[in-house]
């Protein structure tokens, strides 16, 4: 029996536990979707779940004349839209020669990817491709209208048909062709010039890794001089949520010696980091230990970006975020 077949079932006879077994095997790719539609993980996370609240409430709209997956993603976008509706998100132009700061940004973990990754074999192992889960991909889509935004995703990384997209969407196939025709230049104007792209969903580079190892050493020893060897000329450092960005090498250089150089109340801190993986891209998370403190605690969570064997773009996020990674607490 189909996975439409069992759905139908389910819905006729009201089995609430295996009609959300069947949406569960949804989640996964779901969760993906609704985070390059927000840009927060946080927020994905609610509307997946609210997608599936959704889905249930409103099981008997299920006719079959669409796929169950298409009829779940109709759902997941509108959820988004209509989050979107409630919350007005506009990126924050930066000044002259800086990018505009996404502050509800947030880094997805790879961890949370591996179930997709599984299941190459199937429609939705597109979710995953690097060059559209990568930060720099999540933060320029966050300037296009939401439903432009939605429109681009589905047409141009998930594949739908213009068709399909415009019944997803409610619109007239014109519509969605026009939206997808002013969404491209957006999206290009706001892609790094350098961004390196890779059409599949691949593990870390060996450079990547060993690039991300020195960055690591580096940090541990509050060595800048190391750490400003592996930069970019123009790399860019930007905190979400907070509103400071760097660019330049020496810029980038400067901020560090002031985070743990000796003005800094980190200076006498001991760093560890753990590395990690954030959308398709090597991380390290930071820990510090201060003196007298028994254990180290979290600090930061740093995601690069690395082309050309150089560290092009340095995201530092808050310790919140070790949650969704799996990290612990504390370390020892």
């Amino acid at each position: 029996m189909s996975v439409d077949s069992e759905v139908s079932a389910a819905v006729r006879a009201a089995d609430g536990t295996a009609f959300a077994a069947l949406a569960e095997r949804y989640r996964w790719e779901l969760r993906v979707h609704c985070y390059r539609m927000l840009g927060s993980f946080d927020d994905a996370e609610d509307l997946v779940q609210e997608t599936l609240l959704r889905a249930w409430r409103y099981r008997e709209s299920f006719q079959g004349r669409s796929t169950f997956r298409a009829w779940l993603y109709r759902i997941a976008t509108n959820a988004c839209l209509d989050f979107l509706d409630r919350h007005l998100r506009q990126p924050t132009p930066g000044e002259t020669g800086r990018p505009a700061e996404v502050s509800w940004l947030q880094p997805y973990p790879d961890r949370l990817l591996e179930p997709v990754a599984a299941r190459e074999a199937e429609p939705d192992a597109v979710v995953i491709a690097r060059e559209t889960i990568e930060l720099a991909f999540v933060v320029a889509i966050q300037h296009l209208p939401p439903r432009q935004r939605a429109v681009l995703i589905l047409r141009d990384v998930l594949g739908w048909p213009a068709a399909e997209t415009a019944a997803l969407l409610e619109m007239s196939v014109a519509a969605v062709k026009s939206a997808l025709q002013r969404a491209r230049p957006v999206l290009r104007e706001h892609l790094p010039e350098r961004r390196a792209v890779q059409a599949s969903a691949t593990p870390l580079a060996e450079r990547e890794r060993e690039l991300l190892r020195r960055f690591m050493a580096a940090h541990e020893r509050a060595d800048v001089a190391a750490l400003a060897e592996l930069l970019s000329e123009d790399v860019r450092l930007s905190m979400p949520p907070l509103p400071y960005s760097f660019v330049g090498r020496a810029e980038v250089a400067a901020f560090a010696e002031n985070a743990v150089g000796p003005g800094s109340p980190l200076y006498r801190g001991q760093w560890r980091g753990v590395p990690v993986v954030a959308n398709r891209q090597p991380a390290m998370a930071g820990y510090i230990r201060l003196p007298g403190e028994p254990a180290y605690q979290p600090q930061v969570l740093n995601v690069l970006r690395v082309e050309d064997g150089e560290i092009t773009e340095i995201v530092a996020f808050e310790p919140r975020v070790f949650g969704a990674f799996g990290l612990p607490a504390t370390l020892p």
